[in-house]
């Protein structure tokens, strides 16, 4: 008999409950916490290398150093621009999560699974499984195990 493993995706769902709220708000704010902080060191790493830049140049700088204060200020505007964004859509996402309504089920991310498939099996069928979980807990395993 012909038979293979094969690797599959398996969609995580979750049951959202206030604890899951809780949780799912703590981690965005964990990663907003490090947007700031990445935010400051940006501006400070800027600022210093700027101000290495002026001290070794001669007053009025010269339009070589000049151009290079300028080159630094582009880059730190624009890595600021790029962690703002980021932040924003965390800040976006807590209020989606603070959205969610208690029991419904949402799609928290993906595994994969090792599958034995044979001939005659359905393949779609095989490839179409959920776990679905509430506070940590398996809840039920949905498809063609």
């Amino acid at each position: 008999m012909s038979r293979l493993l094969l690797k599959r995706p398996i969609t995580v769902k979750v049951i959202v409950t206030s604890l899951w709220k809780e949780e799912a708000q703590q981690q965005i704010q964990v990663q907003i916490n490090q947007l700031d902080s990445g935010l400051e060191n940006i501006e400070m790493q800027g600022q210093k290398a700027m101000s290495d830049l002026q001290k070794q140049s001669i007053v009025p700088p010269t339009p070589e150093v000049a151009k290079q204060i300028e080159g630094i200020q582009t880059q730190v505007s624009q890595k600021k621009r790029e962690l703002l964004e980021k932040k924003n859509e965390l800040l976006t996402q807590i209020q989606q999560v603070q959205t969610l309504e208690l029991g419904q089920e949402i799609v928290q991310g993906q595994m994969e699974s090792v599958f034995r498939l044979e001939k005659g099996d359905n393949l779609v069928k095989k490839l179409r499984v959920e776990i679905v979980v509430k506070d940590g807990v398996v809840q039920e395993i949905r498809g063609d195990v």
